[in-house]
């Protein structure tokens, strides 16, 4: 079974890389998009603003990406960089959305959850 590592293709130009990278690009956009779409489901579903932040979720991913990296021959450090920006900047956008789509209806301020650090 092939990893991902391996369909690496040899590129002699940085001409040769971007036009890899754009194409992987243009496959991983409409994904994260989808992806980023459920936080929305996310924020509609959960009924208290401190749901939004689920520190056991972040590790199980973290865990799981790493593996899943692992297992593609790829740097799970690297990865699980890439997971933790991308879960912060879903957790800021789901803060929101709670927000927008809950406004008034718990009695609290929930602007102040808007930027929570990690």
């Amino acid at each position: 079974m092939s990893k991902a590592i391996d369909l690496v293709q040899h590129c002699t130009t940085m001409e040769d890389v971007r036009r890899q990278v754009n194409a992987l690009d243009d496959v991983l956009v409409p994904l994260l998009v989808t992806r980023i779409g459920y936080m929305t489901q996310a924020a509609r579903i959960k009924g208290d603003v401190h749901q939004v932040r689920d520190e056991e979720r972040i590790a199980a991913i973290v865990q799981r990406v790493r593996e899943r990296t692992s297992q593609e021959g790829g740097r799970p450090e690297v990865m699980e960089a890439v997971y933790r920006a991308l879960m912060e900047a879903c957790i800021a956008y789901e803060h929101r959305e709670f927000s927008r789509l809950h406004a008034g209806s718990h009695g609290l301020d929930l602007d102040q959850f808007a930027g929570e650090p990690a």
